[in-house]
């Protein structure tokens, strides 16, 4: 029987060092029944049995113990023990461990299994799925799960950049703002996205600045460029995703809007002698009036 449930944070961490210390001290054999004993001593105590078994597992390969095997079936029901923990954070770092013990040995249905610990949120949870697609001659799940999580980070990192220009922005940092543009701009050249979301990012900067000729020459590549902003859907880096289709009217709205907007007087009042900048009025004025 336990008679201690839990220990504490520190008496857990005494307990790592002292089997740490054993392995490198003593042999494996004897460092894994000491620790063995730990366990049975506290069999409740969860980050216990977890980081028992982590630490048991890790140098078990790392040294290439001589008949590791046998100690196998201990590092699994230990890991599967965790597993049962209130505890979210020793869930999911068990799951971890135990989707890494299956994968070791090809089992990657047990392997799969795991992964209803993780969050659906968890981006990690998607990059672990994809492996076991990958292994299991899924590949194009395997291709389109990847491209999933290629196409999430680009529009969170996307963001990301965004809010830290505006931040750079109200600090009156202009040198970083202007370098946050800049990578905002290469995120979306490297990411396959396509013109219209590589210069559009400017444009506030260049307005900020009251910057005639990076204004007019952004509105313009904007414009040229909107009936290709869906033009990552056609990416190599995502040719395994579905995507809906963009229809005409779509495109046919978001041009006039763009070319309103591009239009403000109050906003673009700087403009005023740029001729470029009053042709592209005049075609908002011509459209109005059709």
């Amino acid at each position: 029987m336990s008679f201690q449930e839990e220990l504490t944070v520190e008496e857990i961490n005494s307990i790592v060092h002292e089997v740490d210390a054993k392995l490198k001290n003593e042999t494996y054999e004897k460092a894994f029944q000491w620790a063995k004993g730990k366990i049975e001593q506290y069999p409740n105590c969860e980050q216990l049995v977890w980081q028992m078994a982590l630490i048991l597992d890790a140098w078990r390969l790392a040294k290439n113990i001589p008949d590791s095997e046998k100690y196998e079936a201990y590092i699994n029901d230990w890991y599967v023990r965790a597993l049962d923990s209130k505890d979210e954070n020793i869930r999911n770092r068990a799951a971890n461990s135990l989707f890494g013990f299956y994968s070791r040995k090809g089992r990657y249905e047990k392997a799969e299994e795991c992964l209803k610990y993780f969050s659906s949120q968890n981006p990690e949870r998607k990059r672990k799925q994809a492996f076991i697609y990958s292994k299991t001659n899924r590949m194009n799940d395997a291709y389109k799960t990847y491209e999933e999580l290629l196409f999430s980070g680009y529009q969170m990192m996307s963001m990301v950049f965004q809010s830290m220009y505006v931040l750079a922005m109200q600090d009156k940092d202009r040198d970083k703002a202007l370098i946050l543009v800049e990578k905002q701009s290469e995120l979306a050249n490297i990411f396959e996205m396509g013109e219209y979301h590589e210069v559009s990012c400017r444009l506030d900067l260049a307005t900020a600045d009251k910057d005639v000729e990076a204004t007019i020459e952004t509105m313009e590549r904007m414009l040229a460029s909107v009936d290709k902003i869906s033009a990552f859907t056609k990416a190599t880096l995502y040719e395994h995703m579905e995507f809906k289709e963009l229809d005409e009217k779509y495109i046919t709205e978001l041009y006039k809007n763009l070319l309103t907007n591009f239009s403000d007087k109050e906003i673009y009042g700087y403009m005023e002698k740029n001729k470029r900048w009053q042709q592209l009025v005049s075609r908002n004025s011509n459209l109005l009036i059709d």
